[in-house]
Formats: C-alpha cells, structure tokens, sequence
C-alpha cells in the first residue's frame, strides 16, 4: 500500500515497531474496508503521527514491510480492501508522499519525503 511506505517485528533501539505502525493505522481499517463520505479523524491523526515518525529510510522501509506482512498474516486479502482508498488516505489527510500505495510497492524503494 503508499501507507505501505510511509515494520518488521521489534527492531534495534530506537527504531520503529511493527506495534507502532499497526496501532496508528488501526483507525483506518474500516474506512479502506468498507469506505465512506469521509476518513476519520483518528486515521488521518495515526497517518500523520506515523508520518512523523517515519523520518529515516530504514523507518520507512520498516514500515511499509510491516504493513505488507500485517496483511498478509493478518487473514485479510488485498482484495478485502479498497485500493483505491488506501491509495489516497495520506492525500486526503495532508500528507503528501512521493510513491504509489500498492500490494506491489517495492519496501527498498521509500524515498525520503519532504515535511507537509
């Protein structure tokens, strides 16, 4: 997903958790599920609060494997969710990322970002 590149299992100090990027995007999993009018708060907040979090590239790529894996693993498909949804989740809460949301996002590729 391009939240995918916005976290593997616990990692060395100071780096993000898997726990960190499943409880910020949590709030979203309804929304890219079942869709609506308009995103909720709260997953627009974890969006950005995971934004800020994600500043280094291995964070990113962190990230976006966790978020690959945690569907993969988590008895969800892809197709459960609304791609074109979750493709525009990080634009319709302010963040502008340079790399698509897709199943097919390639983690080694998470560019830096730049500030919103």
């Amino acid at each position: 997903m391009s939240l995918v590149c916005l976290a593997l299992g616990p990692m060395a100090q100071g780096e993000m958790t898997c726990g960190q990027v499943v409880s910020n995007l949590t709030p979203c999993i309804s929304y890219v599920v079942y869709g609506g009018t308009n995103v909720p708060e709260q997953c627009c907040n974890g969006i950005r609060n995971l934004y800020g979090m994600a500043q280094t590239k291995p964070d990113r790529q962190a990230v976006c494997n966790c978020i690959k894996n945690g569907v993969r693993n988590s008895g969800f498909n892809y197709s459960d969710f609304n791609l074109n949804l979750a493709a525009n989740l990080p634009k319709k809460c302010g963040v502008n990322i340079p790399y698509q949301i897709s199943p097919n996002t390639d983690c080694t590729s998470c560019a830096p970002h730049s500030k919103f």
